[in-house]
């Protein structure tokens, strides 16, 4: 019988030589601060970095360290080395990231591919849990109510002069 190992992730970073992902980790069943490398091994700069990170997530020698890593952060990781063996500098991967992470709210979600509309949902959840109040937030309130002024002019939309005829 082994005992249940708890392990909750404080840190995650990337080594670009040699190519690996290092968590910083606490042991709970021990109560120690730990360092745990992954090498990255068969990842190129044409690699897809989230099947990558999947791969890595899911992988059961890792898995449970894992657990509180998000799929997002690893990706990003990924990311990262990708550009870092494409020869950008870590700014510059950074920033292309920044770019790709970023929802651009005039895009037609209608025209992207069924993998482009995954990443973007995803992308807006993480961003609406971010930013969510949650019951043991200091400034939650329950049950919020707003008044919305009548006398302010209402802002009309150019559907909303076309004519019922076209329907």
């Amino acid at each position: 019988a082994s005992a249940v190992m708890t392990f909750s992730a404080q840190k995650c970073g990337i080594c670009f030589q040699p190519p690996s992902i290092i968590l910083i980790y606490r042991d709970n069943s021990q109560d120690k601060t730990r360092q745990r490398i992954m090498p990255v091994r068969n990842f190129s700069k044409f690699s897809d970095c989230s099947r990558a990170a999947e791969q890595l997530k899911n992988n059961p020698r890792h898995k449970a360290y894992l657990e509180g890593v998000s799929l997002r952060q690893l990706q990003k990781l990924y990311s990262l080395l990708r550009g870092h063996l494409e020869g950008q500098s870590l700014a510059e991967s950074l920033e292309k990231f920044q770019q790709e992470e970023t929802i651009d709210p005039e895009e037609d979600m209608n025209k992207l591919d069924d993998k482009e509309l995954a990443k973007r949902k995803s992308i807006m959840d993480e961003l609406f849990e971010k930013n969510r109040k949650k019951k043991d937030d200091p400034d939650f309130v329950y049950n919020v109510e707003v008044e919305f002024p009548l006398d302010e002019q209402l802002e009309s939309c150019t559907w909303d002069m076309e004519s019922d005829e076209e329907i």
